[in-house]
């Protein structure tokens, strides 16, 4: 399984930018996906997830109204476009992956220990 993330770089308060995951080595399918995010010195933090089916979707309480995900099933990527970013938002974004989900289609994982996989993060940085 590998998740490769990209997108990430430096950009002013008020951007807009856009993160995405190219995945591979799993049945893409029939997995959610999830971003998270790691500032220094801080915890990793919920930022977003979506369900394997019908597109339910899950925003934490920092980024609700200005971020949105998606997941394109047919290039196996999960996308999260960041809107009227903040200094606040500066931080490692991590894409995860929990596998082999079946029936559970509707089901939104917002805490970290769901997932199975990881990719390596992407710096996002946000100046005033």
């Amino acid at each position: 399984v590998e998740l490769v993330e990209s997108g990430g770089g430096l950009v002013q308060a008020g951007d807009s930018l856009s993160l995405s995951c190219a995945t591979s080595g799993f049945t893409f399918r029939q997995s959610a996906l999830g971003w998270f995010r790691q500032a220094p010195g801080k915890e990793r933090e919920f930022v977003s997830a979506i369900s394997r089916l019908y597109g339910h979707t899950s925003y934490g309480d920092s980024v609700k109204g200005r971020f949105t995900i998606s997941r394109d099933n047919a290039k196996n990527t999960v996308s999260l476009y960041m809107n009227n970013l903040k200094p606040e938002d500066t931080a490692v974004y991590f894409c995860a992956v929990k596998v082999n989900l079946y029936g559970t289609g509707m089901t939104v994982y917002t805490d970290s220990s769901w997932y199975d996989y990881w990719g390596q993060g992407t710096q996002v940085t946000v100046s005033s």
